[in-house]
């Protein structure tokens, strides 16, 4: 996947992502049209499909709602790069299809670069500064509920395998 990138700080809850007063559907293609919308009001405007964000600490924190990183993925936000995730977002994330990658370096790359992430090598390769930065290695089967579309799709195959 490859990008150009959207910085956001630490601390970016479940509301600032898709505020609650928005959580009277569950369709994403309306989520989407509010994603961070509290934190940048223009944030879905500005951005292309496949851009990706670049967050610092603690990225998902608040609730657990699923609707964040469903309304994130509709809305074309390709993967998520932060030092750390608040671990309840970043199992949501997965189950719903929407990359995520912990990079401590993250601080170092800027609103703008255009950047491409290889998760079979492990690697965030900003092609705007010409550096390349190693990730934690995400584990196999989470992979595979990535390259599934998300956990049901991932099941859903499965049983289609099996029958």
């Amino acid at each position: 996947m490859q990008g150009k990138v959207w910085k956001f700080g630490d601390n970016i809850d479940t509301d600032l992502i898709i505020a609650a007063r928005y959580l009277n559907t569950s369709e994403p293609s309306e989520l989407a049209k509010h994603v961070m919308e509290d934190a940048d009001p223009e944030f879905v405007s500005k951005m292309n499909r496949g851009d990706i964000i670049v967050a610092g600490e603690n990225f998902g924190c608040g609730s657990s709602r699923e609707h964040a990183p469903i309304a994130l993925k509709e809305a074309g936000v390709s993967a998520i790069i932060a030092p750390t995730f608040a671990r309840i977002f970043y199992r949501n994330a997965f189950n719903m299809g929407l990359p995520i990658f912990e990079l401590k370096e993250s601080s170092e790359i800027s609103e703008g670069d255009t950047i491409k992430v290889d998760m079979d090598a492990g690697e965030v390769i900003n092609i705007s500064q010409a550096k390349t930065y190693k990730f934690t290695a995400i584990p196999e089967f989470m992979q595979e509920l990535v390259d599934a579309g998300g956990l049901i799709a991932f099941a859903k195959n499965e049983i289609n395998a099996g029958a």
